[in-house]
């Protein structure tokens, strides 16, 4: 069989993994929110408050959890995964808000399976994790990257929510100096997350600002004072930036470069970079959603047969572990481990450890009691 398979673009934003960076307070949460509601419904999301972040207390009707620890993430993940089609049939997305909040449980976590693994080189710093050299970093990204695969192998998409700063960046070519508009978080971390995510906008506050004479006279220079005051403020989300002063990023090579801050133009411009690049195949846009509305219910169906193996599974290393433990406890008493030995046999099973159908390993547990 040849490897390689052919791409067809998915036409649904919600089916890419989204990352908004901006200023605090300017609306990240909503926005994302009102996204999701807009492309998917109000059961379409949950937002994954990492930390103590608390930015869903200001918001009426969003659907949130609070996650204080990575344990709380990994039950969250397979939560989701055992459920897909029945508790979270209309999930589309996981929130994570924010970006800093999150790295930070990573981070914790990272340093407990250092620990643990290496009890005689305990370290108490992601820096002094994994043999230094930024390998504790990548691996605590590593770990937030396996939960974003996770989820999309359940057709969840993961949405990322983040602060930003200025930040002082020298030209490698020039050695000239300026200051970028970029994530708040350790460099490594927001270049990691930049190649897995699809849409990385960044939102800002653009000021028109004006210089107003005061009337007065310095007593020093005596020349008339000036205030520098804001006339003007918009919101704005740039996906692009030729001259590098705002440090965004997207895969659609036709994402527009710059949009004002509102759900509209946000939604739009992610569907007009998907439709152009989906334009370069010989498909028609009613062709690919009517094929991918079809896929997603084959899918649909794969992932609950999946799901129902793994409950069947799970059931069945529950009941042989209590036949194990029948056994242990009467492993001196070949009276009354004889009769479950011959249901185990009659059933063409040597012993209880081999039983691998379900309604076998149930007959056996009868047995038992």
């Amino acid at each position: 069989m040849a490897f390689g398979k052919r791409n067809e673009i998915k036409i649904d934003p919600l089916k890419y993994n989204i990352a908004l960076l901006g200023e605090s307070g300017i609306g990240k949460t909503t926005i994302i929110k009102e996204m999701c509601e807009e492309l998917g419904g109000e059961d379409s999301y949950i937002f994954l408050e990492m930390a103590g972040e608390a930015g869903a207390d200001a918001i009426q009707g969003i659907v949130y959890e609070d996650v204080d620890d990575w344990d709380m993430v990994e039950e969250i993940v397979s939560d989701i995964e055992s459920n897909k089609t029945t508790e979270y049939k209309s999930l589309k997305a996981i929130v994570v808000d924010t970006y800093d909040g999150w790295i930070n449980l990573a981070q914790n976590e990272a340093i407990r399976l250092w620990n643990k693994a290496h009890p005689d080189k305990r370290a108490d710093s992601i820096d002094a994790s994994w043999n230094g050299f930024q390998k504790g970093q990548q691996k605590a990204f590593d770990l937030m990257f396996d939960i974003i695969k996770r989820l999309r192998a359940v057709g969840v998409a993961t949405i990322i929510i983040g602060h930003v700063k200025n930040r002082e960046i020298t030209d490698v070519a020039s050695g000239v100096t300026y200051q970028q508009l970029t994530s708040d978080v350790e460099k490594i971390y927001f270049n990691l997350l930049k190649k897995k995510m699809h849409f990385v906008g960044l939102a800002y506050f653009d000021r028109t600002i004006v210089t107003e004479k005061t009337g007065k006279k310095n007593i020093v220079t005596k020349k008339e004072e000036t205030v520098n005051k804001i006339s003007e403020e918009t919101r704005k989300i740039r996906f692009r930036d030729p001259a590098m002063a705002v440090d965004s990023k997207s895969r659609f090579a036709d994402i527009v470069a710059e949009i004002d801050f509102n759900v509209g133009d946000f939604i739009q411009a992610m569907k007009d970079a998907i439709k152009k690049e989906a334009s370069k195949g010989s498909k028609s846009i009613e062709e690919l959603e009517s094929e991918q509305a079809a896929e997603a219910k084959i899918e649909e169906k794969r992932i609950a047969e999946a799901e129902k193996a793994a409950r069947v599974e799970k059931e069945l290393e529950e009941i042989k572990a209590k036949i194990i433990e029948f056994f242990n406890n009467n492993k001196t008493e070949i009276d009354v481990i004889k009769p479950v030995l011959k249901v185990c046999k009659d059933a063409g099973f040597g012993n209880p450890t081999e039983i691998d159908d379900i309604s076998v390993a149930k007959e056996v547990l009868k047995a038992c009691k």
